[in-house]
């Protein structure tokens, strides 16, 4: 298990500018929905882009996160997709 607190606080460690929306799916700490909207993911494939996110949760992806349901997004792919310029509709 691992506190959704400590999950945002490692992604916000790695992802400064990061619009970040985090879903505790079961209520165990351990299965976690993830949006993550971020300029580091310009120019990396869909791929790139998630082992970027798994190597910013480091070793509680292979323990206390059993299951990650991720979605990321370049701020300008966000905004295409939301009609939200700045991806204000997330934190």
């Amino acid at each position: 298990m691992i506190e959704p607190r400590e999950v945002e606080r490692l992604l916000r460690a790695r992802f400064h500018d990061a619009r970040l929306e985090l879903v505790d799916l079961t209520g165990t700490q351990d299965h976690y929905q993830a949006c993550v909207v971020s300029s580091a993911f310009a120019g990396l494939s869909l791929i790139e882009q998630h082992q970027l996110v798994y190597g910013a949760l480091g070793v509680a992806m292979s323990g206390a996160i059993h299951a990650l349901a991720l979605k990321t997004f370049t701020p300008e792919a966000w905004a295409k997709i939301n009609g939200a310029p700045d991806g204000r509709n997330l934190t």
